[in-house]
């Protein structure tokens, strides 16, 4: 056979297997022909990985994306602020006033300006990376592989992304470690709600109840096994507690809604547990959160880390105090145990014989399919009802793994600013990668605030259903 011309070899090179002047076994699956064996692997270089045992494009999904509390929150523009103001009293003198009655030849009222708090909030950035070699985005397309790789992981990474976001915003703002060393402590259940380049404080409560003053910052997380690696400080031992004092990624909800001196796994936190130095996120006068503050939560129902069933009288309590603190509830946010949990105690209560199934909107989420009469719930008392896989769940002071823990939302006053909507870049630079690598990368600028917190309220130390 004579050389094929420029022209031949192009055209016979793309049809790949089929009649390939460079035989059958070129770019194969398996075989030792003249090109290179390709197998199934698990890398994460993006060479291997590739095909799949079935020979079959479609890729499906095996994991939980839903990202319902995300969806819930109002978004809005960032706007050309770095923070705002809060009016916390009506006259800047505690307990004084500046309105009076006055009798017909009476003094005038004080004279008085209102109490205005600063708040200070900037944006955090949370980014997605991915990325494919050039190798494996070309054998991708062959038989066996799964199509256009990169679109594959981009959609992915989408979805991670949000995900991410979703649990950053679900996040714990103090946990129990159940051991720990100089540079880790270790929790199986907590480690999730910590993240690299997050600043904690630790409260030793086993020696002599020292409480650390300066941040420790985390640097690694193995949500395997539980382990958090962080700058050098006190060992930690089981029920101490370690606090987040500093969010690298998004303020939480249970970041928001905080009291100082709230218990943790049945330990009783510092005065200024989190707030202690003005350091944390939300600690937003610099001088703690103690309950009845402006800044403080309008209800924290506890029970000292002693797990207990889920009650009517517990969700009517947080209803009252936010209603009394001028708010309106407009979201119950719990976890899916929870959610069964209440349905239980509505059906006991449940008079009615006909069923009108509807459903609530919250913000672009919906909620279960429900009924006016109290069975599969979507609304208590007018209040739509969210579950989210992503909800905290409480530790014990035994250390067990409780049920999840119930938020009582006032979402006027919550909202999820954002600076830069999610963007994309995808850097093809070989010679700054110093790799045949095409890499990908999501980031989004923004952050949750509240700018209420007297009107939000949690259920904590429950039993799963």
């Amino acid at each position: 056979m004579a050389n094929p011309s420029l022209s031949e070899y192009i055209a016979q090179s793309q049809r790949g297997l089929y009649g390939s002047v460079f035989g059958p076994d070129f770019l194969s699956k398996a075989g030792a022909g003249i090109g290179t064996s390709y197998t199934v692997g698990t890398g994460a270089d993006g060479a291997s990985g590739i095909f799949d045992t079935t020979y079959g494009r479609k890729v499906w999904q095996a994991l939980n994306n839903q990202t319902r509390f995300f969806n819930a929150i109002p978004r809005t523009v960032w706007g050309n602020t770095a923070g705002w103001r809060v009016r916390s009293g009506r006259a800047s003198v505690a307990g004084a006033s500046r309105s009076a009655a006055i009798t017909e030849v009476g003094e005038l009222p004080t004279i008085d300006i209102s109490a205005i708090e600063t708040v200070s909030s900037l944006p955090r950035i949370v980014g997605t990376t991915f990325g494919a070699s050039v190798k494996s985005v070309f054998t991708a397309q062959l038989e066996g592989g799964v199509g256009d790789v990169l679109a594959l992981e981009n959609e992915n990474a989408q979805l991670d992304h949000i995900k991410e976001i979703n649990t950053q915003l679900l996040s714990l703002s103090a946990v129990n470690p159940t051991a720990g060393a100089g540079t880790t402590f270790t929790s199986v259940a907590g480690a999730k709600h910590f993240h690299v380049g997050d600043s904690v404080r630790c409260w030793d409560v086993s020696n002599s109840n020292a409480w650390e003053t300066t941040d420790r910052v985390i640097s690694a997380v193995d949500t395997s096994t539980g382990v958090v690696t962080y700058t050098n400080g006190s060992t930690m031992a089981a029920l101490d507690l370690v606090a987040v004092s500093k969010r690298a990624g998004f303020t939480s909800i249970d970041d928001i809604v905080w009291v100082d001196g709230t218990r943790v796994g049945g330990v009783v936190a510092h005065a200024n547990f989190i707030a202690d130095g003005g350091v944390n996120a939300y600690d937003l006068t610099f001088g703690g959160r103690p309950a009845g503050n402006w800044n403080a939560a309008a209800n924290i129902e506890a029970a000292a880390g002693v797990g207990r069933v889920i009650t009517l009288a517990m969700i009517d309590n947080c209803i009252e105090k936010i209603r009394t603190n001028g708010g309106e509830p407009k979201l119950i946010l719990l976890g899916h145990d929870q959610y069964f949990a209440m349905e239980r105690i509505l059906v006991a209560d449940q008079r009615y014989m006909g069923q009108e199934e509807y459903q609530v909107g919250v913000g672009s989420e919906r909620t279960f399919p429900g009924t006016k009469t109290g069975l599969v719930l979507a609304t208590y008392q007018g209040i739509p009802i969210l579950p989210d896989a992503d909800v905290p769940k409480s530790v014990g002071s035994d250390g067990a793994v409780d049920g999840s823990q119930i938020y009582v939302l006032d979402t006027d006053y919550l909202e999820m600013a954002v600076a830069q909507p999610t963007q994309y870049v995808e850097n093809r630079d070989y010679f700054a990668a110093n790799s045949l690598v095409v890499r990908g990368l999501l980031y989004t600028m923004g952050e949750m605030r509240c700018r209420n917190m007297w009107v939000q309220a949690k259920i904590t130390d429950t039993l799963p259903s």
